[in-house]
């Protein structure tokens, strides 16, 4: 993050956004939009907890606690729809970074991952098994409504990708801040040795939870804002094991560790995947999209193992010294010497 050449990019990449929903207008593009960016702030935060190696698929439990969390407060509270309701958006975070400390002390206390796995799978289908069955708070499986505000028309998704894009700078540049500090390079000792970090005076305990529950609240903000952006949430739809299998592809793809990673598995998967649904009709809606994508997954995988970014920089960086080991020959008297001998004998 300190070069230049990375500033030049991430400003381009930064205005690009910004003048996107004014070049792409439709309703389309800009759902299109707001769902690639609403899973680049998903992916990084996810990746936050990722720096230690840990594999959460149960990440979704967060996004369903921050989407019931806005649709309780604007219900119970009579609140009108505008944009003061981002602002309990922030406290869907709040919410779920609280949650995330009595579930993360459960989860984290394993040190085998297939157990963390399937202990972080299971508080899916418990939140979601709570939000069928309290249906005095939750209204069960009919569903909550969020209020809608007075906009309308291509103009009513424009504030909504606004809202997905600062949340996906926010937590890039908070994650990027986490992998530079003594913090990050705590947690990514962790993921290469977790005995050997507790060795050498890393509080992996600590560490990790503090990981955990820090990467919880932008999702919590990101399921706050997808709920307000739908108008109307189910348990299935919030406490969806899908989302996770859409955050966990996202960051895979880009590559696990890295700050571009995330940023580019889910500008890949998320527009691909929102066309696939939008255009082939029935072949979205049963599934065949998330078959797609897993085939691209699978191909990455087997041709890029570590991800594309580490893959890409790996490559750049092997072409990088073939050339400098071809021009240090090639300047070498000796080396000169040689091959002319060998040319005139």
């Amino acid at each position: 993050m300190k070069r230049p050449s990375t500033w030049l990019i991430a400003a381009v990449a930064l205005l690009a956004a910004l003048v996107y929903p004014f070049v792409f207008s439709s309703t389309e593009a800009t759902t299109i939009g707001f769902f690639a960016l609403l899973y680049v702030g998903l992916a990084a935060s996810w990746n936050i907890n990722g720096y230690t190696g840990y594999i959460s698929l149960g990440h979704s439990a967060f996004f369903g606690i921050g989407a019931y969390t806005i649709a309780l407060f604007a219900t119970r509270l009579g609140l009108q729809g505008g944009y003061g309701l981002f602002a309990v958006a922030l406290l869907g975070g709040l919410v779920a970074g609280v949650a995330a400390l009595p579930l993360g002390f459960i989860a984290l206390r394993v040190r085998t991952m297939h157990s963390f796995v399937i202990i972080t799978i299971a508080y899916v289908m418990m939140l979601q098994l709570l939000a069928y069955n309290l249906e005095s708070i939750t209204n069960g499986p009919n569903g909550l409504g969020v209020p809608q505000p007075a906009w309308s028309g291509a103009f009513f998704n424009i504030p909504f990708y606004f809202a997905a894009l600062v949340l996906a700078v926010g937590t890039v540049l908070l994650s990027a801040w986490i992998r530079g500090s003594r913090f990050g390079l705590g947690l990514m000792a962790i993921r290469d040795d977790e005995d050997k970090a507790a060795g050498v005076g890393v509080d992996t305990w600590k560490y990790k939870l503090t990981a955990y529950v820090i990467s919880a609240i932008p999702i919590g903000i990101g399921g706050a804002v997808y709920a307000y952006f739908a108008s109307y949430i189910y348990p299935q739809t919030v406490f969806d094991p899908t989302i996770d299998l859409g955050i966990v592809l996202s960051v895979f793809l880009g590559g696990t560790g890295t700050i571009l990673g995330p940023i580019v598995g889910a500008l890949i998967i998320q527009p691909a995947q929102q066309l696939l649904t939008l255009y082939t009709g029935n072949l979205g809606t049963a599934g065949w999209d998330l078959l797609l994508l897993g085939a691209l997954f699978l191909v990455v995988i087997l041709l890029m193992p570590s991800g594309i970014v580490p893959s890409l920089v790996e490559r750049a960086r092997r072409t990088s010294v073939r050339e400098a080991v071809t021009k240090a020959d090639e300047t070498t008297p000796g080396a000169q010497t040689a091959v002319g001998g060998n040319g005139t004998s």
